[in-house]
């Protein structure tokens, strides 16, 4: 592709990437690289720190090109990854309790695609949630959807708490195999945040 010709569409744009051009990598920074920034550093408060994410994010998306496997949108892959690394952070610092209180809301405060990002999520969540096993499904669905706690579900189904709870635990590691990690993360964020 030609320095001077823009990537009509994202698929293009990946497909430059995954080919190796430097030029698509460029246009994807200079797309993404303030937003992840300010989404990170509304959180951690901690120039280098956020520099040091977001450079980390596109090192990695570059080294990572030939085998990126996008599900979402890009802006929702770059997103999570950001927000990851800022969890994977805050994990390490000896005074993280500070860090994650309201976390979600100053995840979202400053995303500018939050609306159009949590739209993606939501519908990767419900595609996922679709393909449970129904027994799992309608537990998981009374759980997080209805908000019932686990002695709640068991009494409504008549079966046992632990079961409800195994149940759960099933659901929640087969979304997660069927999202991704990340993707899970940051849908935890932003389904708290509408709670």
């Amino acid at each position: 592709m030609r320095n001077d010709q823009p990537y009509q569409h994202e698929k293009e744009l990946l497909y430059s990437l995954a080919k190796g051009e430097e030029e698509a990598l460029k246009a994807i920074y200079l797309q993404f690289w303030k937003p992840l920034y300010l989404s990170a550093y509304n959180v951690l408060k901690d120039k280098e720190a956020c520099e040091d994410i977001v450079q980390e994010i596109f090192i990695r998306l570059w080294h990572r090109r030939e085998t990126l496997s996008i599900s979402t949108s890009l802006a929702a892959y770059l997103f999570t990854a950001t927000r990851y690394q800022v969890f994977h952070l805050i994990k390490k610092l000896p005074a993280r309790a500070e860090l994650l209180e309201n976390v979600a809301d100053r995840f979202l405060a400053d995303a500018p695609d939050v609306p159009l990002y949590a739209k993606d999520l939501q519908e990767q969540i419900n595609r996922a949630v679709e393909r449970l096993p129904q027994r799992c499904k309608h537990i998981y669905t009374l759980s997080r959807d209805q908000h019932l706690s686990y002695k709640a579900i068991a009494s409504q189904l008549q079966i046992s708490p632990k079961t409800v709870e195994n149940q759960v635990s099933i659901a929640l590691k087969k979304l997660q195999h069927a999202l991704g990690r990340e993707i899970l993360i940051a849908a935890l964020i932003v389904l708290v945040n509408k709670l």
